[in-house]
């Protein structure tokens, strides 16, 4: 990471507590919530990738074993986990090679370019929002496209949950949607991380020792917001969410363009 201000600096953590929130409060949104604002900050989007990539992997995997040892003791007669595995498996099989083809095209596309596809698949979950109009399957044939469309799309940046999540809540019974998506974001996450040793990328290691903490704070806090969030109508919130994700990726879109033009 190159030398930034302390304003910056700053910024970036409250940005990472803000990304564990929502990673644990809501099962998604880690990355895709999160990444506008850190490209605002710092527009490098490997820079930021590996770090997010290594929370997640944290998180995700405390919060599976958490959950699970808790529903083993409240119902042990009837546990049968808060992972679905059989369905993980068959989503997978679909996502598979998309994802590996994005993560393919995160590897070898400039900074400039990536940060244009960041923020323009941004804006159209924006709108989503804003509209109250949030992605849904209902067949078969629009499960596969967007299984693959967020398969490819978590390949290139991790921001395809809105899609997969679409399939997915659709066939997951609602006490397993959260901590199966961890389990597939683990899995998907691992791809891209082996991806990123391979080809040489700067793990930003010397990063993580101050915002895994600032994640961990949004993760604990989220954990205590999870229940609330699951009970409560949301509307309201999406759309202001939704209003703030469009103008941000809007002024992205405009200094990415700049610089790439300028380049």
């Amino acid at each position: 990471m190159a030398e930034l201000t302390t304003l910056q600096y700053g910024l970036i953590a409250l940005i990472f507590v803000w990304s564990g929130f929502v990673r644990s409060g809501l099962g998604f949104g880690g990355a895709v919530l999160s990444l506008p604002f850190l490209l605002l900050v710092h527009n490098e989007p490997l820079v930021f990738l590996p770090i997010i990539s290594v929370q997640l992997l944290v998180f995700a995997s405390l919060t599976i074993a958490r959950n699970n040892r808790a529903a083993a003791l409240n119902a042990p007669e009837s546990h049968g986990g808060t992972v679905n595995w059989r369905y993980l498996g068959r989503i997978l099989a679909i996502m598979i090679v998309p994802k590996i083809i994005g993560v393919l095209g995160l590897i070898t596309l400039p900074n400039t370019i990536m940060s244009l596809i960041i923020f323009g698949i941004v804006s159209v979950y924006s709108l989503s929002y804003l509209l109250n109009r949030p992605f849904r399957s209902n067949s078969r044939t629009l499960d596969v496209v967007f299984l693959v469309l967020g398969g490819y799309i978590s390949g290139t940046s991790l921001i395809g949950a809105p899609l997969i999540i679409a399939v997915a809540a659709q066939h997951l019974e609602r006490h397993q949607l959260r901590d199966t998506l961890f389990a597939l974001w683990f899995i998907l996450v691992t791809i891209k991380m082996a991806a990123f040793i391979y080809a040489g990328v700067d793990l930003q290691l010397i990063h993580h020792t101050w915002l895994l903490p600032c994640a961990a704070l949004g993760h604990v806090l989220g954990l205590y917001a999870h229940d609330r969030i699951l009970k409560a109508e949301t509307p309201i919130f999406y759309r202001v969410l939704g209003g703030v994700l469009l103008t941000i990726s809007g002024v992205g879109l405009w200094q990415s363009l700049g610089q790439h033009l300028a380049g």
